[in-house]
């Protein structure tokens, strides 16, 4: 196998990971636009935080992703929906990360995949199939 044939192999595997982790989570995103984030609202009122900071997740959950699929400054949108995550565990789902679900699998997988995934996104960056390649935040 030439270099060139693993360099194209190397950014078609970015691009993919780049699409999975964005369609994914921007399924979330337009869910909780749907529910107005009431979930969220709900969360952070029980923690003495303002309503309106939910709307924060919007950026995380909406706005990163698209950026993230169609390949404009991942590294910076990646840093976004990580920090994003971390939060949604360290708030939501903390009790969960020490257990297993009742299939055996993590109790945050999910969340899991999506920190770690934005976590790899912001460490290889974008690859060659984004609209921005020429910036150190692609």
């Amino acid at each position: 196998m030439s270099t060139l044939e693993n360099i194209q192999k190397k950014d078609i595997g970015l691009l993919i990971q780049r699409i999975s982790i964005g369609i994914l989570i921007l399924f979330h995103g337009i869910a909780n636009l749907t529910s107005n984030y009431s979930f969220i609202k709900n969360l952070l009122n029980g923690m003495g935080i303002p309503e309106f900071v939910a709307y924060s997740v919007f950026i995380g959950e909406i706005i990163a992703p698209i950026l993230i699929i169609i390949g404009f400054r991942v590294r910076m949108a990646s840093l976004v929906l990580a920090f994003n995550m971390l939060t949604a565990i360290l708030m939501a789902h903390s009790s969960d990360i020490f257990t297993l679900n009742q299939f055996g699998g993590w109790g945050i997988e999910l969340q899991g995949l999506y920190l770690f995934g934005a976590i790899i996104i912001f460490l290889l960056g974008a690859g060659k199939y984004a609209v921005s390649t020429t910036s150190k935040w692609d």
